[in-house]
């Protein structure tokens, strides 16, 4: 994929070329712009954002300016220890450092100079709370909610829409206030329902008059503030065009060929060129070759994260690093079928730690803390599945949660559950023997883990798995239920249940880079001219997931500093200045 001689097409002059519209393209991309480099962003897609637009938009980002401007100050070694604590053997000293120390510049630098404003994390904790150096909220920045109205028609038409399955009729909701507002409605709360009224009229008016949600929050906040950042920066965005190979010359990437609905066009990259396609989730030959039960995966990436940009480094001679704690960044999801035969796939975010519900495999017995992180759902699930055998588990609960709180696509009170159980989606058994039998679980077994669970969780303890001890479980909880907010028996008939299966938000294993986000060979020399952030870059966190928004946070860390080395900017503040 390598044109060592530059091909006859019509070229295109610039600085920087990025290739890929998530997160991490799109910082670089408005980082250099900022510091007077000409830049290009070439997308696949007929639309901008790629899973980024997908996600929850939260971003890990420790020692953050909202942090302090809230009065929270920890020194970078409290991070330091909790990050070794988690990490291991797989920590990396330079690049963690370099991610630590931009982390809190690059939230400045967007926040006070360009379009995309941040909201604090002020409660979100880190996943392992008893473990060392672990916050307990402050950690992290996620986009502020904002009306594409304001973003502008450009921005309209470039923005990929939010992920139906995460949505409510395509209404995205946030984490935090806006959550616990439709939650609220949920059990009848007046300003609960006041607020759940007022977001879905005006969501239902959108829909009529502009024919798509207006109201941005989470991802498509994220993407299209970005988006709006990189216009008003002056990058030129280019959709529908594919990067099909890279121009080396004296063994320097100078440029790419692409394709284009006019044929094919050679654009030069006088600093350098940026892969950010999105990592390779949708590759299935490589999730055969690197995934556990690799054939047995369904990403929530889009389908152009398909490893594009790990050919295209491979084929300059770019090396693919695999030897992470994990290939993926895990997510448990359920698959729901739709009338029209497309299926969706929903991530189970935060319905795991709600009070009323557990995770058993088909043996009726629970196999992990489901009020812990995504990842360790998923990994407890492979390792608990016997080979040879699918890997699935079914997330149980009794009817007092499903009319409180999501169970997966399923949506509380006032809305019906027959069409999830019309579709098979939900299952539903006026006991849990037949609610067994349904799924095909051993009724013995889940009888006896739902009496062993019931009789701990009324004191509010889970002996056998811990649920509900650290301060991320009981985040996940509800703080209404007493004694512990994540702990509470399925006592309630009729009795439901959800088939959850191994998904990802996307790869940890990528292309082996330094602490400038350069690109690194065979013999961990820079492949000059080549640079990688994202998913296309192996995850700094060496496939651990110690907090959310560990996607996020190094994607738009690293892409912050690999413009900033593309501009040639030293110093540790040059991004404010």
């Amino acid at each position: 994929m390598t044109t060592r001689t530059p091909p006859t097409a019509p070229a295109h002059r610039y600085d920087v070329v990025v290739v890929g519209s998530g997160a991490g393209g799109l910082a670089t991309a408005v980082t250099a712009a900022h510091h007077g480099l000409r830049v290009v962003v070439l997308e696949r897609a007929a639309v901008c954002g790629g899973a980024t637009a997908w996600s929850g938009g939260w971003m890990w980002a420790p020692g953050n300016p909202l942090a302090r401007a809230d009065g929270v100050q920890e020194e970078t070694d409290t991070f330091r220890e909790y990050l070794r604590a988690v990490l291991g053997d797989h920590y990396e000293p330079a690049r963690i450092d370099a991610f630590l120390a931009a982390a809190p510049e690059m939230v400045r630098f967007f926040h006070e100079r360009t379009a995309l404003n941040f909201v604090p994390g002020a409660k979100i904790c880190d996943i392992y709370g008893d473990l060392p150096g672990a916050g307990t909220g402050h950690r992290s920045v996620g986009p502020a909610p904002t009306d594409l109205r304001r973003l502008g028609d450009d921005v309209a038409r470039l923005l990929r829409r939010q992920l139906y399955e995460t949505s409510l009729l395509g209404l995205g909701v946030m984490a935090g206030p806006d959550l616990a507002g439709f939650l609220a409605a949920s059990r009848g709360d007046v300003r609960g329902l006041l607020h759940a009224t007022r977001r879905v009229t005006r969501h239902l008016f959108d829909l009529a008059t502009k024919r798509r949600g207006m109201q941005l929050v989470n991802g498509t906040a994220l993407a299209g503030r970005l988006l709006r950042s990189a216009l008003d920066a002056g990058v030129d965005i280019r959709v529908s065009t594919a990067v099909t190979d890279l121009v080396q010359e004296d063994g320097r990437v100078t440029g790419v060929v692409a394709a284009t609905a006019d044929g094919p066009v050679r654009l030069t990259a006088a600093r350098g060129v940026v892969l950010a396609t999105g990592g390779f989730p949708q590759d299935e030959a490589r999730r055969r070759a690197l995934f556990p039960r690799g054939e047995q995966h369904w990403s929530l990436a889009p389908g152009e994260a398909d490893g594009a940009g790990a050919a295209l480094a491979e084929s300059a001679g770019g090396r693919l690093r695999t030897d992470l704690a994990s290939p993926a960044a895990w997510c448990p999801v359920s698959l729901f079928p739709y009338r029209n035969g497309r299926t969706g796939v929903f991530p189970h975010i935060m319905d795991r730690a709600k009070p009323g519900s557990i995770g058993v495999l088909r043996t009726g017995r629970r196999f992990v803390n489901e009020a812990n992180g995504y990842y360790d759902y998923v990994a407890a699930m492979i390792a608990a599945t016997p080979a040879g055998e699918p890997v699935h588990a079914w997330q149980i609960a009794d009817a007092r949660f499903v009319r409180r709180y999501p169970l997966g696509m399923a949506k509380p009170r006032p809305v019906p559950l027959f069409p999830y159980l019309r579709s098979g989606y939900l299952r539903r058994g006026r006991t849990l023997e037949e609610l067994a039998r349904a799924c095909g679980i051993d009724p013995a077994g889940l009888t006896a883990t739902v009496e062993e669970f019931n009789e701990a969780a009324r004191r509010g303890e889970d002996p056998a798995l811990g649920r509900g001890s650290t301060p991320f479980n009981r985040y996940g909880g509800d703080a209404s239920v007493t004694p512990n907010p994540s702990l509470a028996p399925l006592e309630k008939g009729p009795f439901y249940a959800v088939r959850i299966v191994p998904g990802s938000f996307g790869t940890f294993a990528g292309l082996a880079t330094d602490e400038h986000a350069r690109v690194l060979d065979g013999q961990d020399a820079p492949v000059r001219g080549l640079y990688a952030v994202g998913n296309d870059q192996a995850n700094v966190m060496g496939g651990h997931y110690p907090a959310g928004g560990v996607n996020l946070g190094p994607a738009m860390a690293f892409g912050w500093i690999a413009a900033r080395h593309l501009a040639d900017v030293r110093s540790e503040r040059g991004a404010a200045a």
